[in-house]
């Protein structure tokens, strides 16, 4: 699958989902849940133990047409390649790292680096970034994505941190071309509730559909 037709799918769905988890087990009871809720994103983060190894079990355990597995929370250009190696199809990043943006490009695999202020927005764009993550998304909110478009219409936005079912249409009106949704969408992980996992992405989905129809 090209980066462009990657970039595309996940515009299309419009959620990102973040899975940050205690065990690899647990990571992947997440990931399974959200497939189940209609979310074919899915951002294994490097904070969760052994993130490489479970990155390449989703990749040989589900075809393209299932899941689009990225790797979340790459700090450098070392761990963008062990993740591409590992079958990452797409690499996102709290901040901006040249070299770690240089890489992706160099493989031509989509790379979305974050963001909170706007002249960090212009310098991951001009830097190559396909889309920009803004993060942390609770300490800017969807009136900063308003802001952001004004001077930078182009500008391909996915907000991080904050982002709920309650006010998913806010950022998508905003602006956004997709949210990345962690705790807000995976929290009952934490008592074993999988089920709440797969109703909430499904709610996510809808209310993502109705903002995009609404506008």
């Amino acid at each position: 699958m090209t980066k462009e037709q990657v970039i595309t799918r996940i515009c299309e769905t419009g959620l990102v989902a973040v899975v940050r988890a205690e065990s690899s087990d647990q990571a992947k009871r997440i990931t399974e849940a959200c497939i189940a809720g209609g979310v074919n994103a899915i951002e294994m983060t490097f904070t969760v133990p052994r993130a490489h190894e479970i990155i390449s079990d989703l990749a040989k355990s589900y075809s393209e047409d299932e899941i689009i597995l990225g790797a979340g929370t790459v700090l450098d250009a070392e761990t963008a390649r062990i993740a591409l190696l590992s079958g990452a199809q797409y690499i996102v990043a709290p901040c901006l790292n040249l070299e770690t943006v240089k890489l992706c490009n160099r493989y031509r695999v989509a790379v979305m680096p974050g963001a909170m202020t706007i002249k960090e927005v212009v310098e991951c764009m001009e830097a190559g970034a396909d889309i920009v993550k803004v993060f942390p998304g609770d300490l800017s909110g969807p009136d900063f994505i308003k802001a952001i478009k004004g001077p930078l219409p182009h500008a391909h936005l996915m907000p991080t941190g904050g982002v709920s079912v309650d006010n998913v249409q806010k950022w998508i009106k905003a602006g956004c071309v997709a949210v990345g949704a962690g705790g807000s969408l995976t929290a009952g992980a934490k008592t074993g509730d999988y089920d709440s996992i797969t109703t909430i992405a499904k709610q996510f989905i809808e209310q993502i559909k109705l903002a995009r129809t609404s506008k």
